[in-house]
């Protein structure tokens, strides 16, 4: 039964217990059914040492086992497990630290040597090789690789001279950023210069004595020109000599074609013949030397308009580049007239003949014809929007698409001269430096 406190002695509320003696009773927590305090029970030995095992159950792990319970790993006691794995994460950190500096440094490089616009170089010598009237062969691969060393020399040595300018207006550069040291982009400018020369050596004579003054005008416009009013024509003159670096190398390839149909306009078969073999380098530079002169000019243009890339507000300099882009588009899509001689006579003057490649004329004609026409739409419309707006933005992408219009320039020289083939193989470089230059992320390409 219930028993309530009584009315004289209320009891205050807490806990009720359940006391295991006698007729089952509720009373209120320290309290006695009399109003005196009860003496605690004796706890039953059995009942204490089954909650000590219990508690020792709870508490304990398993002999061999884990306390995160049955099939759980055993950890590790030894005392250098942790030290280990902590070396681990650290060597696993480092090893990535030093992946991405080695990639870090990959791209200052690339982006020092400007290496999407080495996909511009390929096309001189072969479009130099084409005029020389020669098919392609191992020294013009020669005299590719000597161009790509001068060009790359000439852009590292570009950065080491304007170091201290490009701190100021663009800090963003291999040099001035600190991605690459001074000493070393002028050690790399040094070291491609004798290598783009031993290449040319390898290709003949001829090529040497074109490399040299090459590149003595790489190393002359950067240190000296480059900020004179004579700076466009050096680099226009540059570009020049890379074509015929081409067509030396092509020359000397073979004793009878290098040169040879050009001389063929005038002296017929037996002087073809005669400068072919005693001089066909030579004979090939002479030949070449009008597709050198458009190659310049384009050159020299685009140099012009990015002397003020930084700064803007030009508008004569887009505008000539848009007039000499016409000019260019419409003598490039011309192809040339070859005298094609018959055994012992020459053929009647102005007959087109085929060329080095033995392509048809008029197919020939037709690919210089859109040949041109790409490249007068690549380099006038960015030309055109910068001469309206002589923004430095605008007058940033008229100087990449001049730069980015030198490869259908060559390939329409190469048509133009009748190296189909040839002229083929250059424009498929277009797509292939625009997908180099997505990846690597150095869409923006300058001379300067």
């Amino acid at each position: 039964m219930s028993l309530p406190a009584g009315p004289e002695a209320p009891v205050p509320a807490g806990p009720e217990v359940c006391v295991p003696t006698g007729p089952e009773m509720r009373v209120p927590a320290g309290t006695a059914p009399d109003g005196a305090v009860p003496e605690a029970p004796a706890a039953d030995p059995s009942v204490l040492a089954g909650a000590a095992a219990t508690r020792g159950r709870r508490a304990a792990p398993p002999a061999g086992g884990s306390a995160r319970g049955p099939g759980a790993r055993t950890p590790s006691h030894r005392p250098d497990a942790g030290a280990e794995r902590s070396r681990t994460v650290r060597g696993d950190t480092a090893g990535g630290a030093d992946r991405a500096s080695r990639s870090g440094r990959g791209a200052a490089w690339a982006e020092l040597l400007r290496l999407p616009a080495l996909f511009t170089v390929p096309g001189d010598a072969l479009a130099g090789a084409a005029a020389a009237g020669v098919r392609p062969g191992p020294r013009t691969l020669l005299a590719i690789g000597s161009s790509l060393s001068l060009y790359a020399a000439g852009m590292a040595l570009n950065d080491w001279a304007d170091r201290a300018e490009d701190a100021a207006e663009r800090p963003h550069r291999p040099i001035p950023s600190g991605r690459v040291r001074p000493a070393a982009a002028l050690t790399a400018a040094g070291a491609l210069t004798g290598a783009g020369l031993a290449l040319a050596a390898g290709a003949g004579r001829p090529a040497l004595a074109v490399a040299t003054p090459l590149a003595a005008t790489v190393w002359a416009y950067d240190l000296k020109l480059k900020h004179s009013p004579a700076g466009p024509v050096a680099m226009a003159t540059a570009r020049g000599l890379d074509l015929l670096l081409g067509a030396a190398a092509g020359g000397g390839t073979r004793g009878g074609t290098g040169g040879g149909t050009w001389a063929a306009t005038r002296g017929g078969i037996k002087g073809a013949t005669r400068i072919g073999t005693k001089g066909g380098a030579w004979g090939g530079i002479r030949a070449a030397l009008p597709s050198a002169a458009l190659l310049g000019s384009h050159t020299l243009a685009v140099t012009a308009v990015s002397r003020r890339e930084t700064t803007g507000g030009s508008v004569a300099a887009p505008l000539a580049a848009l007039a000499t882009t016409g000019a260019l588009a419409r003598l490039a899509g011309h192809r040339r007239t070859r005298l094609p001689a018959g055994r012992g006579a020459a053929a009647a003057p102005g007959l087109p003949g085929p060329g080095p490649d033995g392509s048809p004329p008029r197919a020939g004609g037709l690919l210089a014809a859109a040949l041109a026409a790409a490249y007068a739409a690549t380099a006038a419309r960015p030309c055109f929007h910068a001469a309206l707006n002589p923004s430095p933005q605008l007058t940033q992408r008229a100087v990449g698409g001049g730069i980015r219009a030198t490869i259908p320039l060559q390939a329409a020289l190469a048509a133009r001269s009748g190296a189909t083939t040839t002229s083929l193989l250059v424009a498929a470089l277009a797509p292939a430096g625009r997908v180099f230059a997505r990846r690597a992320g150095l869409r923006k390409v300058s001379i300067t």
